[in-house]
């Protein structure tokens, strides 16, 4: 399956986790040299939330969902996340503790 594409992935995140794709990110130079996300040392924070597990259970058994929806654009902590891909396209399962902010 090619990147960008709008075929849900086979994937369900347990408990709090957070299924996030990363979209693919080009930077330029002053001059217009493109520079591949290959090559960017920075780890992206930044993504598009493509589902969401049911929630943290208590100890007394309660669930408490995650707060995060399904196409939410989400900042995360740098290292707080695993790196999976699928078909080609890279996600990160994170905890919906290490999701700092929704961006509107």
């Amino acid at each position: 399956m090619p990147k960008g594409s709008a075929k849900k992935p086979r994937i369900s995140p347990l408990g709090d986790r957070v299924l996030i794709e990363i979209p693919p990110r080009e930077q330029k130079t002053k001059s217009g040299i493109i520079i591949p996300d290959t090559v960017s040392q920075e780890k992206p924070e930044e993504g598009k939330v493509i589902a969401v597990g049911l929630g943290r259970v208590t100890e007394k058994g309660e669930v408490i969902p995650v707060r995060v929806k399904v196409n939410d654009r989400v900042v995360f902590s740098k290292y707080g996340y695993d790196e999976i891909t699928v078909d080609e396209v890279k996600y990160y399962i994170v905890k919906e503790e290490n999701i700092l902010a929704v961006i509107k």
